[in-house]
């Protein structure tokens, strides 16, 4: 076999196993583009801890996924919670919203 065909068989070589090896990990970036703000903000959570809906600052509670100014306004004018379930159950919040932030928050009671 000459120089240039055994070149040739390296390139092409070469070049298949960097797209096997390649678009396998594209593939997994696009599919999890999908859900990219949720697990974004979910791994933010996670690494940085959850947020305390009780002494969370107005513009921490707006980086929550589906709270504006006006819930997180309610937010914080119910101050405190017991629990963070009770933003439903105090009417701040739809089910549909905590649903989406359930996993993201805590509602730690101030030490007296």
């Amino acid at each position: 076999m000459n120089f240039r065909k055994q070149l040739r068989r390296i390139v092409l070589g070469t070049g298949l196993a960097l797209t096997l090896a390649v678009v396998p990990g594209t593939w997994a970036v696009a599919s999890g583009a999908r859900g990219a703000q949720m697990g974004s903000l979910t791994s933010m959570a996670s690494k940085m801890g959850k947020l305390d809906i009780n002494s969370a600052s107005f513009k921490d509670l707006k980086s929550l996924p589906g709270i504006g100014d006006v819930y997180a306004k309610k937010i914080i004018a119910g101050r405190p919670y017991k629990a963070k379930s009770d933003l439903v159950s105090k009417g701040i919040l739809p089910q549909s919203i905590y649903n989406k932030i359930k996993d993201m928050i805590v509602a730690k009671l101030p030490k007296i």
